[in-house]
């Protein structure tokens, strides 16, 4: 069993039945869909695809606070570890896999762009974009996007991976919309997806009961999550 719980926009709480929580993309401040009654009590591991604020906001902070392992990109970790002081990093590249606890990272392509904006307003380079294939101690495995367009590589990673579940960003502007993600499920084929990155803004203009008409009767269902109310998998 995994209990995931979204925290709305692309943040994710994923906890194991043997009690190891990890964060996804973790942005408290500035997340509009954030709810105020949910606290965060444990962190086992912090994982980001990208250096974008609405994905690293909450990061440097969370990994001190429960002393905690930053597992990202190389150039997203060694900015953290220097810029920010988070003791603990676990870089990584695309195609890489390595284990985090009992869950066994794998990094991804992803396409969007990333970096991230430092104290006195510069852009700091923070490597490439990227998403993640989880693969949890029973075998079962998901498929994280991060923030990305549709790319044919995405049936790369189904015969690879064979991901069950996927977590796709729908919004559209900055990520697909659900015409391209409808378009992600096909190459995928995951049993069920969870749409990510919408309604937190109003350009976000994608939503779920959009993706669920254009795979009606593909085989893949859309698990809308509330913000907050953690599912069992």
């Amino acid at each position: 069993m995994v209990r995931i719980t979204w925290l709305g926009h692309s943040t994710f709480q994923l906890s194991l039945a043997t009690g190891e929580t990890f964060l996804i993309d973790p942005c408290i401040e500035g997340n509009p869909k954030y709810p105020a009654s949910h606290r965060i009590e444990r962190v086992d591991a912090v994982l980001l695809s990208h250096g974008h604020g609405d994905h690293t906001g909450s990061a440097a902070a969370l990994a001190k606070q429960h002393n905690a392992p930053v597992v990202g990109i190389y150039e997203i970790c060694q900015y953290l570890a220097k810029a920010h002081g988070v003791a603990k990093i676990a870089p990584m590249n695309k195609g890489g896999s390595q284990m985090v606890g009992p869950l066994k990272v794998t990094m991804t392509n992803a396409l969007h762009s990333s970096c991230i904006g430092d104290a006195g307003g510069n852009i700091v380079y923070a490597g490439d974009p990227a998403g993640y294939v989880l693969t949890f101690p029973d075998g079962r495995r998901a498929y994280f996007a991060g923030d990305t367009g549709v790319f044919g590589d995405m049936a790369l990673i189904r015969e690879l991976y064979s991901p069950e579940l996927c977590f796709l960003p729908i919004g559209d502007l900055f990520t697909m919309g659900p015409d391209e993600a409808a378009h992600a499920v096909k190459l995928l084929q995951p049993k069920r997806v969870i749409p990510m990155h919408w309604g937190t803004f109003p350009p976000l203009t994608g939503r779920p009961e959009a993706l669920a008409a254009k795979i009606a009767g593909t085989g893949t269902s859309v698990w809308t999550l509330e913000p907050g109310v953690a599912v069992e998998w």
